[in-house]
């Protein structure tokens, strides 16, 4: 075993996007984020997102690029179970709470990046 883990190879494949992103969750076009369990796609600063609120003070941010046949170009979609996340075009599914490979033929999980969160504000950073 090299010693490399999953994730490590997933990101050699799959390069993270360089970005800091701030949004304002109290702001009309993220209001399914003013509850957890709430999701939004993200589209801005060179990255498509899936943005999801875990509980109270803590946010998952996903890359919408699917992690399976990354030449493909494909871009996943949260399900309407709003649970699940589907690649269209292998047909991978990912588990929205932390991105974890559900169904292959993906092996690997989604990339997130790193949130903060103010409650005060409502503010969210989404960097990397």
């Amino acid at each position: 075993m090299s010693g490399v883990s999953c994730r490590d190879r997933t990101q050699e494949q799959l390069p993270q996007q360089s970005f800091d992103i701030l949004i304002n969750i109290n702001e009309p076009a993220f209001f399914d984020l003013s509850v957890p369990s709430g999701w939004v796609y993200y589209t801005g600063s060179n990255v498509r997102l899936i943005i999801y609120r875990k509980s109270t003070d803590e946010f998952m941010a996903y890359d919408a690029r699917s992690t399976y046949n990354i030449q493909g170009g494909c871009y996943v979609e949260v399900a309407s179970d709003n649970i699940i996340i589907n690649d269209p075009c292998s047909g991978s599914q990912w588990i929205i709470t932390d991105g974890s490979v559900s169904q292959g033929p993906a092996t690997y999980p989604l990339i997130s990046y790193d949130t903060t969160f103010n409650e005060t504000t409502g503010q969210l950073t989404i960097m990397n």
